[in-house]
């Protein structure tokens, strides 16, 4: 996994930022917070994951982004800018404008708990949870794991039967077919590691002691107190600012016209803040 600039920090201070972060990017439904947590979440991802990995993940979740703007205004019909019609159905500019924000907010949502998966290793999550909630640490680890895994195992699964020259569809009902055995071959797959993962847990003696151990141990310092200091600091601001922004927001019946505001400002910062740090990061490393 590659390091981050969360790593000089105890995992808490990175665990507090993707959740400020996730907040905002649920509760801020105003379409300049909306950019910023866009922008922001994919240019983090590229990083992370690589512009390739990042290009790739775009092409399920653009279209992801316009099935949702465009579904809104099909189902309902709200606004006043009449833009054209679907039979007897209207569909409306701000109708429209309200489907698009949901479909970014979604993607955005998607991309931050990607980039909070990358950053918070199973041993962070375990030694922010072990003893707490042993079992909640478990399933955390194991749901950032899935999602990985299940990408990697399908591509060899459709690697064998592409290698397999009778296997290859031709017709769109064989294409059909194709992709149903896929999935049932990573279904049995993960199905029958599950277990074997179960068994293991169980030989080595899973839940046989209150408290568990570490194999990492992490301190908290001054310098990770300083640090929730200024994401404490920069969240209040932002959420007071986010909340007049929403406030002074409309999108029906007409959608409000958005200007240049110094109150975005604080929230560039925030979500651009771990980027630009590893940025320095890697140049002082460089120099």
């Amino acid at each position: 996994m590659k390091p981050t600039v969360f790593d000089l920090y105890h995992p808490g201070v990175a665990l507090a930022y993707f959740a400020a972060v996730l907040v905002f990017c649920m509760a801020a439904f105003q379409p300049v917070y909306l950019g910023l947590a866009l922008v922001s979440g994919f240019a983090y991802s590229a990083y992370l994951r690589g512009w390739r990995a990042a290009a790739r993940s775009a092409t399920w979740q653009l279209p992801l982004l316009l099935i949702v703007a465009v579904a809104n205004p099909l189902f309902s019909a709200s606004g006043s800018t009449e833009l054209f019609r679907i039979g007897l159905r209207a569909v409306y500019l701000e109708s429209l404008a309200f489907g698009l924000c949901m479909g970014v907010m979604l993607v955005s949502v998607v991309l931050w708990f990607s980039n909070a998966s990358h950053v918070l290793s199973t041993d962070k999550v375990m030694a922010l949870f072990g003893n707490m909630a042993p079992v909640v640490a478990v399933m955390l680890s194991f749901a950032a794991r899935l999602v990985p895994q299940y990408v990697r195992r399908g591509a060899e699964i459709e690697a064998v039967q592409q290698a397999t020259s009778a296997a290859r569809p031709r017709s769109a009902k064989e294409k059909g077919a194709f992709r149903l055995r896929q999935v049932s071959v990573l279904m049995g797959w993960s199905m029958e590691d599950s277990l074997e993962t179960a068994d293991a847990m169980r030989a080595r003696g899973w839940g046989a002691a209150p408290r568990r151990t570490a194999y990492r141990r992490f301190r908290f310092r001054a310098r990770d107190a300083a640090a929730l200091a200024v994401l404490a600091l920069l969240a209040g601001t932002n959420a007071f600012l986010a909340w007049t922004a929403c406030g002074q927001f409309s999108f029906y019946p007409t959608m409000s016209r958005l200007a240049l505001w110094w109150g975005y400002a604080p929230y560039v910062v925030l979500v651009f803040l771990p980027l630009v740090l590893q940025i320095v990061e890697d140049v002082r490393w460089r120099a």
